[in-house]
């Protein structure tokens, strides 16, 4: 145990010449965490035993599922050639939906780790995070990982490297961070390649905060970057964004974990405790800066952009409140969702969240679900929509020409809108060539526009496709997964919006209209999807004493139709021979009865019928 009293560090002995702040990007299970974990063990970070996977890793949810979801830093001691070197490094998230994460990370360094599988080779994610490091102009060390496997061929994968990448063959290290063959190179690498931190402590403090966290004793925890001066605790704080002052009551590192120092100096990373209590008082990408003077904020980040919009509901209203507050602290831990309020007429008060993706959404609800005890309903995903107004009424309503339409029941007519557009994403595909036909007919499927086709080497290929984000959001990913017996991997970005034949399509029980129910559909696919939900209505509404017509329209047109029998007394039962007529003439009495009752009864749709419609579909 270490003790409470224990000495709190000097960083003044680490000058910004030997400071080094990276971190590791790679796709999925390319072993980045793994890399983290061998490497904080060589510098005496954490002890050498057995029981160290994954140490950055420390969500519930990662353990559970193997992956990362939050950027993770640590900082390391390391000597080399008699110097004493401060190492930072960030362990960022490998998938495609946390790919904010990976670039709010880069901005807080000066070089990265390029990590790929030997085995694997170059997959999407990796193309991916190589041009966001590029672009941000980052020195980029290559690593081939996992070269104690026994199909290992680190010399297809530095072919690739070159062919891709335009990196130098002899500039690639080749490790396995499971055993720790040559990790130690690495970290000299780090130390010849990645330039240090181009800041000063003479200058004024200037602090860009790039992750926060919420802790129920000391309130707020900012993680960091110093790119001027230095802060101690005592010291008067502002925040550009939010003009509030606050006092250091703690800074430090973290070395996985929280430890205090005297002061931290530019260069250099850290936390910082400042006894915010709101969570959202942490602006990610806000400056921080002393009182009474002033700096040039930092250009922040963009805010991340949702993609996937799904509305979430208390299963019980009385838990409302409950479920905010749970709400506000998970959003500040995982600042890219966005909250609107929302409500509807079948499931009462709750919200329409916007996240970077479906993994997102879930591992967002699994958190919700262990960290708070929460349990919600989560409607089927669906995306931002945007109309282009034509009709004056309806400019001077919205004040504007261009709206955007998260929720069908604000779909405008179409007489009063001169185009509908839907969002596009740019995707890449890495894929072993065998299983092309495959997966070009998938992509035409979801109405996709080939955009281009570039053979790695012999075995893989890349292929570019323009998508509508509604094709991919749902279920693009299992599916190529399953077309390409999981060796496909998929990686997207935001390509604006495009015109699109859009159409909301009505469902009705007995002619009328059932508001819940309303989706917003390509007219291509309004047929089949008008069938699928009529059929799911048609087995989850308990039958009525009358027949319930469950129907699709769009606009005044029918396109699909389910009928649920009426349930009915056996009314023949007493004869017994007789005439035909005698029959007829029970029949027909209870028919008319019928009758009349299906003018005046009204169908009560129940909560539950509409939560199995609504909440997600896995068995498609």
């Amino acid at each position: 145990y270490i003790s409470v009293f224990q000495e709190k560090l000097d960083m003044s002995m680490y000058p910004v010449e030997s400071i080094r702040n990276f971190s590791i990007i790679a796709h999925v299970d390319h072993g980045k965490s793994t890399l983290a974990d061998r490497l904080l063990e060589i510098t005496g970070t954490i002890a050498k035993t057995d029981r160290n996977k994954q140490v950055l890793d420390k969500l519930q949810v990662e353990r559970e599922r193997g992956i990362t979801v939050k950027a993770q830093s640590a900082s390391l001691f390391y000597s080399h050639e008699g110097v004493d070197y401060l190492l930072n490094l960030i362990d960022t998230p490998g998938h495609v939906d946390f790919s904010y994460e990976v670039s709010r990370s880069l901005s807080a360094c000066q070089g990265v780790i390029l990590v790929v599988d030997a085995n694997e080779g170059i997959q999407a994610q990796t193309v991916a995070n190589f041009y966001l490091a590029f672009e941000a102009q980052l020195a980029i060390i290559p690593v081939i990982n996992k070269i104690d496997l026994k199909n290992a061929d680190p010399e297809r994968v530095e072919k690739q490297i070159e062919k891709l990448f335009d990196i130098p063959t002899d500039e690639c290290v080749r490790i396995s961070a499971k055993q720790g063959t040559n990790v130690e190179k690495v970290l000299q690498k780090v130390i010849e390649k990645i330039p240090p931190p181009n800041c000063n402590t003479a200058d004024p403090l200037k602090a860009l905060v790039f992750d926060s966290t919420f802790d129920h004793y000391r309130g707020v925890i900012a993680n960091i970057a110093l790119f001027g001066g230095e802060i101690e605790k005592g010291h008067k704080i502002v925040s550009a964004h939010t003009k509030k002052r606050y006092e250091v009551n703690e800074v430090g590192i973290l070395t996985p974990n929280e430890q205090p120092t005297h002061k931290l100096y530019a260069g250099q990373v850290g936390y910082l405790i400042a006894g915010m209590k709101e969570v959202t008082e942490a602006q990610i990408g806000d400056t921080l800066f002393l009182y009474k003077q002033p700096v040039e904020p930092l250009p922040g980040f963009e805010s991340a952009k949702p993609m996937v919009f799904a509305g979430m509901y208390p299963v019980d209203q009385t838990e409302y409140n409950n479920l905010k507050s749970a709400l506000e602290r998970l959003t500040l831990n995982d600042s890219s969702v966005t909250v609107h309020r929302d409500s509807s007429l079948a499931l009462g008060a709750g919200w329409r969240l916007g996240f970077l993706g479906l993994l997102h959404m879930e591992v967002f609800n699994q958190r919700l679900e262990q960290e708070y005890n929460m349990s919600v309903i989560l409607t089927a995903p669906t995306v931002p929509y945007k109309a282009v107004l034509s009709s004056a009424k309806l400019i001077k309503e919205y004040g504007k020409t261009e709206i955007t339409i998260i929720n069908p029941a604000q779909f405008p007519d179409k007489l009063s809108v001169s185009e509908y557009l839907e969002p596009t994403v740019l995707g890449t595909i890495v894929t072993p060539h065998e299983y092309i036909g495959k997966i070009i007919a998938l992509c035409q499927d979801r109405r996709a526009v080939q955009k281009d086709m570039l053979y790695i080497d012999e075995q893989r290929v890349v292929l570019k496709y323009l998508f509508p984000l509604n094709e991919i959001v749902v279920d693009f990913y299992d599916a190529l997964k399953s077309l390409s017996s999981g060796y496909a991997s998929f990686d997207y970005e935001d390509a604006g919006y495009q015109a699109a034949d859009l159409i909301k399509m009505d469902i009705l029980l007995n002619g009328n209209t059932v508001e819940e129910l309303a989706t917003i559909i390509h007219s291509d696919k309004a047929y089949a999807t008008g069938k699928i939900l009529c059929e799911r209505l048609k087995d989850a509404i308990p039958r009525q004493l009358f027949e319930i017509a469950i129907q699709a329209a769009i606009g005044k047109k029918i396109i699909a139709r389910e009928t649920l029998k009426a349930y009915r007394k056996n009314v023949v039962a007493k004869c017994y021979g007789g005439d035909i007529t005698r029959r007829m003439k029970l029949l027909k009495r209870q028919a008319e009865g019928k009758k009349l009752m299906r003018k005046i009864g009204n169908v009560e749709v129940p909560r539950d019928a509409f939560i199995r419609v609504l909440k997600r579909q896995n068995d498609k």
